[in-house]
């Protein structure tokens, strides 16, 4: 392994990441080494981190190289695996376009959560298809302190427990993950977004990300508080036969939310490269020992 190894560092309405390019898959990134990276104070800080490989070279990927060249391998901020991140899809296709592996028009991303359609526009803003929504049955309850509330569950290829409340201050520090029940619902932990109205067909939030805490944005949260919002407005494009657009604000920005007919889910919203350099990795060595 070479002395140093390239990085950038890019944000998606301030939801930010480290994004380490790796075409061949030959950077080691345990996740002990991402935490490490994702560190605000001893590394260079993000929610998560963005490990860009070619889907060919990627044991998870290879199934998906024939349709994506690109896998987006993504970690969250304390070095665990997750399935999607909205976000980063967008920063990850910025990376690809300042790198010069796709330009302007649409372009193909395999993640864990399959194959991504992205568009990358003239003005700038990136719109990246999500794929639907399941939306499982049965009661959820999401509590902070002496509140507790229901919460619609949403999944959009990872887990998502959605409550509307009327202060997004109820939703406390949010330095640890709210408490939910029942447990068995989300075995492997759950994305919780706090809802409040900001008016017709516009709502705002506050989301606790499962593996990095409260965050500035998190665009699947968006997605799935736009279909939970419209579910409980009464709207629902495959029964009307009309696309339904959301404005969710986030705390870093605003994402705009479609739902297609077919039950397709699009964003829009910015994304951002604003700082590359070099990893020394005898410093990250001498943290993981």
């Amino acid at each position: 392994m070479s002395t140093r190894i390239a990085f950038l560092k890019g944000h998606g309405t301030e939801n930010d990441f480290v994004i380490v390019p790796d075409p061949e898959n030959t950077v080691d990134l345990s996740p002990a080494a991402v935490a490490a990276l994702c560190d605000r104070r001893a590394g260079i800080g993000g929610d998560g981190l963005l490990h860009v490989v070619r889907s060919a070279a990627h044991p998870e990927a290879k199934d998906m190289a024939s349709e994506a060249e690109w896998f987006m391998d993504y970690r969250n901020g304390d070095g665990s695996i997750a399935e999607m991140c909205g976000n980063g899809v967008r920063v990850f296709a910025r990376y690809l376009q300042r790198a010069g592996h796709a330009g302007e028009g649409d372009l193909a991303i395999a993640t864990r959560g399959g194959v991504k359609t992205v568009h990358l526009a003239k003005d700038g803003d990136v719109t990246v298809g999500m794929g639907k929504a399941l939306l499982p049955g049965g009661d959820v309850t999401v509590s902070v302190g002496e509140r507790d509330w229901p919460a619609r569950n949403v999944n959009m290829g990872n887990p998502h427990a959605v409550a509307f409340v009327d202060d997004l201050a109820h939703a406390g520090d949010l330095y640890s993950p709210p408490p939910f029940s029942p447990a068995a619902v989300y075995p492997d932990g759950v994305n919780i977004e706090f809802v409040v109205d900001r008016g017709p067909r516009h709502v705002a939030l506050r989301v606790y990300e499962r593996g990095a805490g409260e965050t500035r944005s998190c665009g699947t949260g968006a997605c799935a508080v736009a279909v939970a919002a419209a579910r409980r407005d009464g709207v629902d494009p495959a029964v009307t036969g009309t696309p339904t657009t959301y404005t969710v604000d986030v705390p870093g920005g605003t994402l705009v939310i479609t739902e297609r007919v077919d039950g397709e889910i699009e964003m829009t919203g910015p994304a951002v490269i604003v700082a590359e350099g070099e990893i020394d990795v005898d410093w990250l060595g001498s943290v993981l020992h």
